[in-house]
């Protein structure tokens, strides 16, 4: 049961993700062939590869990752503190980083990572994305020969779906209707694009993917019946 985790053993993150160009026109010939083929299904006739582009970000074979957040406790008696951190930069950077954090305090049986739909998108889409920049994967995110019960990630949505597959509930809609107080929100998920690549402004974004990662950990609390952190228990590292 998810109450028998202790809590310092859970990493949280939450990923920021891009197109890989800045616009179609900068793709190769046979990569744009791949996208239109890719996205066919999705695009039906209502939309060219071209005007489809723009959700590149949402595939790793794609898109990018500009921003990876990540969240864990840490308690001393009664004191409970949500210390958070993000790593953004080059890509490559970006992932050498992350695999250092895990390699360096989250590499033990016990650990695990925690993310909103992180088994459908955030921990495949950053193994991809390291296998692509030829970054050997750590531990915690290569699942060959893994038994379902032996792999170390946790998805708050899978949680809530409670064996109900088709039910997807998103990240905005589980804390709203867990009582999870919500940030004055500056951009969401379909402006990050815009932000990075029109306005060049990743603060922006990093602070977003911070506000979720934190979100990630208020709505495992409450699956916990656990008191919701306060913002004097929230640190930025």
């Amino acid at each position: 049961m998810v109450q028998r985790i202790h809590l310092e053993h859970i990493l949280f993150l939450d990923i920021e993700t891009v197109p890989q160009h800045i616009g179609y026109e900068d793709l190769d010939e046979t990569t744009r062939e791949l996208w239109e083929k890719k996205t066919e299904y999705q695009r039906k006739d209502a939309l060219t590869g071209e005007e489809f582009y723009d959700r590149a970000g949402i595939w790793a074979e794609f898109g990018k990752i500009i921003c990876i957040s990540c969240g864990y406790f840490k308690m001393k008696g009664d004191i409970r503190n949500f210390r958070v951190t993000s790593f953004h930069g080059e890509e490559n950077k970006i992932l050498m980083d992350f695999k250092a954090l895990l390699e360096t305090h989250f590499n033990k049986p016990q650990h695990l990572l925690c993310a909103h739909n992180g088994k459908e998108f955030d921990f495949p889409y950053i193994a991809r994305r390291m296998i692509i920049h030829g970054i050997n994967l750590p531990y915690k995110l290569n699942l060959f020969g893994k038994k379902p019960w032996e792999v170390p990630h946790l998805d708050t949505m899978e949680l809530w779906k409670f064996g109900d597959y088709k039910h997807f509930t998103s990240l905005k809609l589980m804390a709203h209707v867990l009582g999870i107080p919500s940030p004055k929100e500056d951009i969401d998920g379909s402006q990050v694009r815009n932000v990075y690549y029109e306005e060049n402004d990743v603060d922006r974004i990093i602070q977003y993917c911070e506000r979720d990662t934190v979100a990630v950990a208020q709505i495992l609390l409450r699956l916990r019946n656990e008191p919701l952190l306060e913002d004097s228990e929230i640190l930025s590292v």
